[in-house]
């Protein structure tokens, strides 16, 4: 077999400004990370195999002469057996990880077992009974499922475990490259493309990159049939080279953007990547919440309008945050620009920290910013079939989230840090060694001090809201003093629905006021807070505003109002709300 790189991570470029490194160099060793990426290990990727094999979705890998014994789950429920093996495959070369190799050799064979001869590989669709394969681009999820079976092919090149996935990976793109390269087909979700170039770059093999570019290239020509929800819900209504900002379904949009920068790399493509840093650019401007997170519209968990960022509605989807630090690394290695480094700090402390509970067995999969009536707990054994909000759950029948961000903690060393020929850039601030030679010390983010031990040029990422810091250097010490003071921040007057309102943030955590910290009768709806006074680390001042109750929902400005005496709101980091229980919770707070 033709593998050309047996190391790396999820991500290798050919070229670029700066060069990923191999997780295996990366050993987080304490703090904040450390702790989520043991849990992850341990509890997380066991408890998804484990609502796998309940729900039979890994038995629809095993046939019978008349096809599987009984289809389970959605039409894209193979994708989370493929992701559920990336995952492992990170997590057993971690430094400190737990060794999956027995399990994953045990998976490669089941899946490979259900491979048809000529490569194609999906248990909803080809089958006796079952509907033609490709008779339905819009929703099927074929090419996205065989996107997520070839990256956990990559996965399992770059870490030496599972070769049988290695095999079948490549004998799945061999069908779609023989498939679809004279067809204007593309699949509804976007996968796909970002796979592809991946094999290309594992495998050396040309026509990979080839389809992926052509993927890429068919995007926005309305080929797939029209659907209620347009022809963006499927990143079909505009060519990639064309858009303005992204639109349409968040995850595709990211998947495609993300799928694009590979493609522009690898083929020396600058105007293409311009188009992408152009779009992404506008979206982080006008189309992201406070915390990262990407999709205002539940109806289609689309992105809206230029600045349509309603806080109680936002979607905010946790896989649309693991594929915004997807994309955002990405532009990062091409172009070398810190400022992407920004947006992935903002998305893990305020996204992928906060989907996940303590004990790693239950998640969002959507993160609301204000949530108005009390969370309420849901059955520990059964699946949820809302998934559009509400609280963490241990599964949802479309659980596409907690295997999405187990692949990414399992590989966030790979994340943590970049090199150059000029030496070692640290992005992203935690406990940790690099190689033999690097050290971090740091309490981040619930300090502000960073100091860097190395033997060779370092340098640090200075976040925007830490703007006029300079790192300092001595001795083969790199230092970096973070300001951590909490401050207030505010929303662009275009958005409306926060207009009047403001935010605490503390360093790149998000606050959150939450109501099991607040007085007896203080409810949140009532809140205002004063924002001539600096803000506190845990509280704000502020009072109650309290309408008078009437038949009508507005009034005049000579209604009266009742205000009462002063009071504290104490605020808490929005990745720890929802833990002690139902709760009441908003980010934006009206002020006086």
């Amino acid at each position: 077999m033709d593998v050309r790189l047996a190391s790396g991570g999820p991500v290798l470029p050919s070229r670029g400004v700066l060069r990923p490194v191999d997780p295996r160099r990366v050993r987080i060793t304490g703090g904040f990370w450390a702790q989520r990426q043991a849990v992850n290990g341990i509890a997380t990727i066991e408890h998804c195999r484990t609502w796998l094999d309940r729900l039979g979705w890994t038995g629809n890998f095993v046939t019978t002469g008349t096809g599987t014994v009984r289809r389970r789950g959605r039409e894209f429920s193979d994708s989370e057996i493929y992701k559920h093996a990336e995952a492992m495959c990170w997590e057993s070369v971690r430094p400190g990880g737990t060794d999956y190799t027995e399990k994953l050799d045990e998976l490669a064979a089941m899946i490979a077992g259900a491979q048809a001869a000529d490569g194609y590989l999906h248990t909803a669709f080809g089958r006796p009974g079952q509907p033609e394969r490709y008779s339905d681009l819009n929703f099927g999820h074929e090419l996205y499922c065989a996107g997520h079976l070839i990256q956990a092919g990559v996965a399992a090149a770059r870490t030496g475990r599972a070769q049988e996935l290695v095999r079948v990976a490549r004998g799945v793109a061999d069908h779609v490259c023989d498939t679809f390269k004279d067809s204007p087909a593309v699949c509804g979700h976007p996968e796909i493309e970002t796979a592809l170039v991946e094999l290309f770059r594992v495998t050396g093999e040309q026509r990979y990159l080839d389809q992926a570019a052509r993927f890429v290239e068919r995007r926005g020509h309305r080929s797939l049939p029209e659907h209620e929800f347009g022809w963006r819900y499927f990143q079909d209504a505009v060519p990639v080279r064309d858009g303005e900002a992204f639109a349409g379904h968040a995850v595709r949009a990211l998947y495609l953007a993300a799928g694009a920068v590979d493609v522009a790399v690898e083929t020396g493509d600058d105007a293409l990547l311009g188009a992408v840093v152009r779009q992404f650019d506008r979206t982080l401007a006008r189309r992201t919440y406070i915390t990262g997170g990407m999709g205002s519209r539940h109806l289609d968990e689309s992105y809206g309008d230029d600045f349509v960022l309603p806080p109680d509605r936002a979607y905010s989807e946790t896989c649309a945050g693991v594929a915004t630090v997807m994309l955002a690394h990405r532009l990062l290695l091409a172009t070398g620009d810190l400022r992407y480094g920004d947006i992935v700090d903002r998305v893990l402390h305020n996204v992928i920290a906060t989907a996940v509970a303590d004990d790693g067995r239950a998640f969002f999969y959507a993160n609301t910013l204000h949530q108005r009536t009390p969370t309420e707990a849901v059955p520990p054994d059964r699946e949820q079939l809302r998934f559009g909000g509400g609280p963490r759950a241990p599964w949802f029948e479309v659980s596409c989230c907690l295997n999405n961000v187990a692949r990414l903690l399992a590989s966030l060393g790979t994340y943590l840090v970049t090199e150059s020929d000029t030496g070692l850039q640290v992005h992203h601030y935690a406990p940790m060694t690099v190689d033999e030679d690097v050290t971090v010390d740091t309490e981040y983010p619930e300090g502000g001090s960073v100091v860097v031990t190395a033997d060779r040029p370092v340098t640090l990422r200075v976040p925007a809201w830490a703007h006029g810091t300079t790192p300092s250097q001595e001795d083969g010490r790199t230092s970096l003093d973070l300001p951590m003071k909490p401050r207030w921040t505010f929303p662009d007057q275009r958005i409306d629905a926060t207009r009047g309102c403001a935010a605490v943030e503390v360093g790149p955590v998000v606050m959150c006021a939450e109501s099991v910290d607040q007085e007896d009768g203080v409810t949140l709806d009532d809140i205002q807070v004063d924002t001539s006074v600096a803000p506190e680390a845990t509280a704000v001042k502020g009072r109650l505003s309290r309408r008078v109750d009437s038949v009508w929902p507005y009034r005049s400005s000579t209604d009266s109002t009742e205000s009462s005496d002063p009071i504290v709101v104490t605020l808490v980091p929005y990745h720890r709300w929802a833990r002690r229980g139902p709760s009441t919770m908003r980010i934006w707070l009206p002020t006086t």
